[in-house]
């Protein structure tokens, strides 16, 4: 069993990487139906926070269906980060999570994200400033460095673990890098085998098959992985390495109609949290990646855009089924 303060997680558990306009809550939802383990929110702006922005208040919605879920908070000013450590922990996640690995430009160069990887004792006083301001379990998620002459992750690791951190992700890149490239676990693994380090380490990047997770795990050692990309459309992943990392099987792909229906669940969310007008709207970046393979699929994709109201969609989301269905047999 891995355990990240008192929450008890599986033995090799499968977390849901925090994706900015991908991870919210009708995400989360499907993703906790087919496996996940934990997840977190979409990270939220510390500054957005304090001024009571809408969008990142909004991002602190989380459900009890979801747990354990983290709130990931990013930002460049130490005391801001710690009093929104406060403002997180009120609304009862299970742990605050720290972004120090975000590279998109917006946030880098603004001081937050992976930014902090070139200033490590300032990463210290942050990480510091968050665990003194919650109650909960603190984590961070990061990269290897900034660039390929300062993989500094292994320094990072033991010094966070020393101020009290209790878990730490990894993505197998550099800043520099972007999501460039193959993800390089090398690292990941020596931050394993050091054995000061006794907090969990999850590994994250370039996992998107059963067969890669269970490579990683016997070559490398974490103690559990952590996917992005890969479940977008795809949330039924975090299920299919499960089974196959407990019997060496594959699962069957989901059918058309598992497909569909699992589509279905996640507006049915969408709706649910953002209303039928906005939750509708929310949806449309999704269809795409839920049918991706599906031959002569754009007819059905700009009428599911189009679609204005659950019954429109619903019905839409029948004629897929049916269309596609004969079409294979």
């Amino acid at each position: 069993m891995v355990k990240i303060g008192k929450i008890e997680l599986s033995d090799f558990p499968l977390l849901l990487a925090p994706m900015e306009d991908v991870s919210d809550p009708p995400f989360r939802a499907v993703c906790k139906e087919n496996g996940a383990d934990l997840m977190y929110t979409e990270f939220i702006s510390s500054e957005g926070l304090i001024r009571d922005a809408a969008k990142s208040v909004q991002k602190l919605d989380i459900f009890e269906y979801e747990r354990p879920v983290g709130i990931q908070l990013f930002g460049s000013d130490v005391e801001t980060m710690g009093s929104c450590a406060e403002i997180a922990s009120k609304v009862n996640p299970d742990l605050i999570d720290i972004n120090y690995g975000c590279p998109v430009k917006n946030v880098a160069c603004r001081g937050a994200g992976a930014a902090l990887l070139q200033d490590v004792p300032k990463m210290v006083r942050m990480t510091e400033s968050v665990i003194k301001s919650t109650h909960l379990p603190v984590t961070v998620k990061t990269r290897l460095g900034w660039d390929e002459s300062t993989k500094n992750v292994q320094e990072v690791a033991e010094r966070l673990q020393d101020i009290g951190i209790q878990a730490l992700s990894v993505h197998g890149r550099t800043r520099v890098q972007m999501y460039k490239g193959e993800a390089d676990w090398t690292l990941i693994s020596r931050i394993k085998d050091n054995p000061r380090i006794t907090i969990p380490i999850f590994g994250n990047g370039d996992v998107d098959s059963p067969e890669k997770a269970l490579e990683y795990k016997n070559r490398f050692g974490v103690d559990g992985i952590m996917i992005g990309r890969a479940t977008i459309g795809n949330p039924w992943i975090f299920n299919e390495i499960k089974h196959f990392v407990k019997t060496g099987e594959k699962l069957a792909p989901p059918t058309l109609a598992e497909r569909v229906a699992v589509c279905r669940r996640h507006l049915e969310f969408s709706i649910r949290w953002k209303g039928p007008i906005a939750g509708v709207f929310e949806m449309r970046r999704h269809y795409t990646n839920y049918f991706k393979g599906l031959e002569h699929f754009k007819p059905f994709r700009m009428r599911l855009v189009e679609g204005m109201t659950f019954e429109e969609l619903d019905e839409i989301l029948n004629e897929v089924v049916l269309e596609y269905s004969e079409a294979l047999c």
